[in-house]
């Protein structure tokens, strides 16, 4: 591509000569762009809740039975503190567990104040050593006089990373699909064009013009026909990820007090890999349907 403005410029006037055709293709790969765009930025945050929650495995809440009195609470509390593997425990009263989840609803806590009663448990939070530790605590914990119910952040982090491995591998396979199909779509938009154009490139070819010299501004074409839609993709992305985030973004922090990865972070990192699929996916396409042509 030793001549990229005549190259570019047969492009866009190739373009122009075929427009539905191109308009098409770039509909075509923005939508599979945007699938995904949708399945990254579901990964990237689920992975991040998991990460964060994880962080949180040595540490188990123990919830006592409503009515349970003084004295067999200090018996728990003496028991737990003897369990091998415990590294400390804290009482968390009914009221302070109402004051910490005030807290972590924000500007909405205010709406606690109107409950007629506490409905919150007395509690203990305990830390362990390792993993090992939390496993047998938990399993063992319930049998301990007036516990009411344990409450491990182990299985939420199973469940998390299964949900991740699975956005994981579902992203792969089906961005796998839809390169596959967008690559036959750039190379029939292409064909298309190179069929219009098939007497005027048997003239060049005649006159001794290069395969090189005939192929740029196809694949030029297909190149601007990526790099358009990687743009298109990146924009819908943002805008259905900003108001996702907005809606729920909140909530998602109040209930694991994590917040979702910023738009604008992410929107980076989505474009440069949408324009390199994109120019990939179009110079692709555009070799492999010229290539038949070029034999001739």
């Amino acid at each position: 591509m030793s001549r990229p403005g005549y190259n570019l410029k047969q492009a866009f006037s190739q373009m122009g000569r075929n427009k539905g055709m191109y308009f098409t293709s770039i509909m075509a790969i923005t939508a599979m762009m945007l699938i995904l765009g949708l399945f990254f930025v579901a990964f990237v945050n689920v992975s991040l809740f998991t990460a964060t929650i994880e962080k949180d495995y040595n540490v188990i809440q123990i919830y006592m039975a409503e009515g349970t009195d003084e004295t067999v609470i200090q018996e728990a509390y003496a028991t737990l503190e003897k369990t091998e593997g415990v590294d400390s425990v804290t009482f968390v009263d009914k009221n302070m567990a109402l004051e910490i989840l005030k807290a972590r609803w924000g500007e909405n806590g205010y709406l606690l104040d109107s409950l007629p009663d506490n409905p919150l448990p007395n509690s203990f939070q305990v830390y362990v050593e390792d993993k090992d530790a939390a496993h047998a605590l938990a399993a063992s914990a319930l049998e301990i006089n007036g516990v009411d119910d344990v409450v491990y952040y182990q299985d939420t982090i199973d469940k998390l990373a299964k949900v991740s491995h699975f956005i994981e591998r579902g992203s792969l396979i089906v961005m796998a699909f839809l390169v596959i199909v967008s690559i036959i779509i750039v190379a029939n938009t292409i064909k298309l064009t190179v069929f219009n154009r098939e007497k005027e490139i048997g003239i060049m070819k005649y006159l001794g013009a290069t395969d090189h010299f005939v192929r740029a501004p196809f694949v030029w074409g297909g190149i601007i026909v990526g790099v358009l839609s990687a743009g298109i993709a990146t924009g819908l992305t943002y805008l259905i990820y900003s108001k996702v985030t907005d809606i729920v973004g909140n909530d998602i922090a109040r209930i694991l007090s994590v917040t979702v990865v910023p738009a604008g972070y992410l929107m980076q990192n989505i474009l440069i890999i949408f324009l390199c699929l994109g120019v990939s996916i179009g110079t692709c396409g555009s070799i492999i349907s010229i290539r038949r042509f070029l034999k001739r």
